[in-house]
């Protein structure tokens, strides 16, 4: 190939692409983590994957791709090679080209053995280009992607063969499996739909002549398929067998628990069964282990809130709750803020129903009611275990609240969460458990309240000039309102799945327990009182958030009006970019 004396590091230097002591700081990553100077000056930050894919080019001499043309790849190269080969090596197989050979896109030009197994198992040469990794584990995704069936296409092949087995034997990677049995490739077309969909629940509905099935996506509903109902307890049946539940019991709910891969990817799905008028319905959960924790600065908060917030975790003792109804992302705010907390001189326990991510240097344990391991007994027994922080998932009895609290007082901080709909009213429930109102506020040092928004795509949203009438009903002066704003595009793109939004981003309201709301939680004041203290206190209320991040262009108006309460308005005049 012609490989040049000139080392990575000096092409990149000679280019201005990366300071000198830019290419130190690569050269010890690399060596303390096993890689090359290129994939550590990347991950980094300190290049762009692009310019060390340029710089290996003038290194070796052979051709680059900035990008995969994913419709020109030959699927039927594909036929006898493995996704776990292409991902694990970072090779692609891209075309035949006119001599006779096949092209091939590689991330690392110097590992050589795939490429010499990929020319035997062709029996033709391989020429090779460079390319980002990301670059080639994106394609390779999208294509084995396009190699699997939907599930429309399974639910038309099942009613050809409908008296197949349903199978229950364990897969592995179901993008992989080679069974051949109608129900088993419905049920895995399904979960790599939905894995490449953002799909965080789907649900098995039955009704009197169908199955519906439904995906929910950045927390909206849509209709997916509709199944036979001839079909309807095979497929119960092959969920069930995945989660190890009992096949047989269809009169009692049960939950579960799925441990698979998609396309590569670590997926864990809870599993929920619960008998309805027209048998069993399902849900499932899923949870892509392969995108990690996320931190503070990447869960939506406002920088002024995040710093508030990051001060108050750092805090030796008191009480943290997170509030909100199901599914506004209260447990992941907990786990960003462990993620920014955690480090070996301090000891960190947790007790969850369940567990939602192993983290590492964490004591995590699952309440089990069966054996009378609840969150009070959990919370107790980690009061023996010398901790620093303790994580309790959920304050839903006197029992567990008092426990908190004595933690809290006795030099312990204690993160939590409630189900109410806004900060302030988390002290009137607490104080409705049972708890004494002096306790709480002794004891309380924030309350988070928040929501998920959907993001408007960044492809396809469109900007607009609001009218007086939506102005007016969020309470927001319209001086305020810079020149245009954006709403989705009607019927959205491919890249958002024709709905305008893609992924959500948190909004945030903390109540900082200043001495005028301690005061008023001592006297066992209203909400709405405390409400107002808070706000005179400079609490930036949860409709005061969304706007905000309006007017950033992050979210719409209409999305911000679903969202939230009409609590807010007239809260509303002076909204702001914060």
């Amino acid at each position: 190939m012609g490989i040049r004396k000139r080392r990575l590091g000096e092409i990149l230097l000679d280019a201005g692409k990366v300071a000198p002591d830019g290419v130190d700081s690569g050269l010890d990553y690399a060596g303390k983590h096993e890689l090359r100077i290129g994939e550590a000056l990347a991950k980094l930050g300190l290049v762009q994957p692009g310019d060390v894919v340029e710089a290996l080019a003038e290194q070796t001499g052979m051709k680059t791709l900035a990008r995969i043309p994913i419709d020109s790849v030959d699927l039927a190269l594909y036929r006898d090679l493995p996704i776990g080969f292409a991902k694990g090596h970072k090779v692609m197989l891209l075309w035949p080209t006119d001599d006779g050979a096949v092209a091939a896109a590689i991330a690392d030009p110097f590992l050589t053995a795939p490429l010499d197994d990929l020319r035997v198992l062709l029996e033709a040469r391989i020429v090779p280009f460079i390319a980002p990794p990301d670059a080639i584990t994106e394609a390779i995704n999208r294509v084995y992607d396009r190699l699997a069936r939907s599930a429309g296409q399974v639910i038309e092949e099942m009613d050809e063969h409908a008296g197949e087995s349903t199978g229950i034997e364990e897969i592995e990677d179901i993008v992989d499996s080679d069974d051949e049995a109608p129900i088993i490739r419905f049920v895995n077309s399904l979960l790599t739909e939905a894995l490449k969909e953002r799909v965080s629940d789907i649900h098995f509905e039955p009704f009197e002549r169908t199955l519906a099935v439904r995906f929910r996506i950045d927390g909206i509903l849509y209709n997916k398929v509709e199944v036979p109902k001839r079909l309807q307890a095979a497929i119960s049946s092959r969920v069930k067998v995945m989660a190890q539940l009992d096949i047989a019991e269809r009169r009692l709910p049960q939950d579960g628990r799925i441990r698979i891969k998609v396309a590569g990817r670590d997926v864990d799905i809870r599993v929920s069964t619960v008998p309805v008028a027209h048998g069993e319905r399902i849900v499932l959960r899923l949870q892509d282990r392969s995108t990690g924790l996320l931190g503070l600065d990447q869960i939506g908060m406002a920088r002024p809130v995040q710093k508030l917030w990051g001060d108050m975790i750092v805090r030796p003792h008191g009480i943290l709750l997170v509030t909100g109804p199901t599914g506004s992302g209260k447990t992941t705010t907990l786990y960003a803020s462990l993620t920014t907390i955690n480090r070996p001189d301090i000891n960190i326990l947790t007790v969850e129903d369940p567990i939602e991510y192993q983290m590492k240097g964490i004591g995590q344990m699952a309440v089990n009611p069966k054996i009378n391991l609840t969150f009070a007994s959990g919370l107790r027994a980690y009061l023996r275990q010398d901790p620093d922080v303790i994580l309790v998932g959920e304050i839903r009895d006197k029992e567990t609240a008092e426990i908190a609290i004595q933690a809290s007082l006795t030099g312990h901080l204690v993160l939590s969460t409630l189900h109410t709909n806004d900060a302030a009213t988390a002290v009137n429930r607490l104080v409705d458990m049972g708890v004494e109102p002096f306790l709480v506020a002794s004891s309380l040092t924030g309350i988070m309240a928040q929501r998920l928004v959907r993001r408007l795509c960044p492809a396809c949203k469109e900007a607009y000039r609001p009218h007086g009438g939506e102005l007016q009903e969020l309470g927001i002066d319209p001086d305020t309102v810079p020149g245009q704003i954006f709403r989705p595009h009607t019927g959205g793109c491919e890249l958002c799945l024709n709905t305008g939004y893609k992924g959500r981003t948190g909004i945030y309201e903390l109540l900082t327990v200043t001495e005028g709301v301690r005061a008023m939680v001592v006297r066992n004041l209203s909400s709405t009182v405390i409400r107002d203290q808070a706000v005179k206190d400079g609490m930036v209320t949860l409709r005061h958030d969304g706007i905000r991040k309006v007017m950033l262009g992050e979210t719409s108006l209409e999305e911000v009006m679903r969202i939230t309460s009409d609590d807010d308005v007239g809260l509303m005049e002076d909204a702001q970019i914060a």
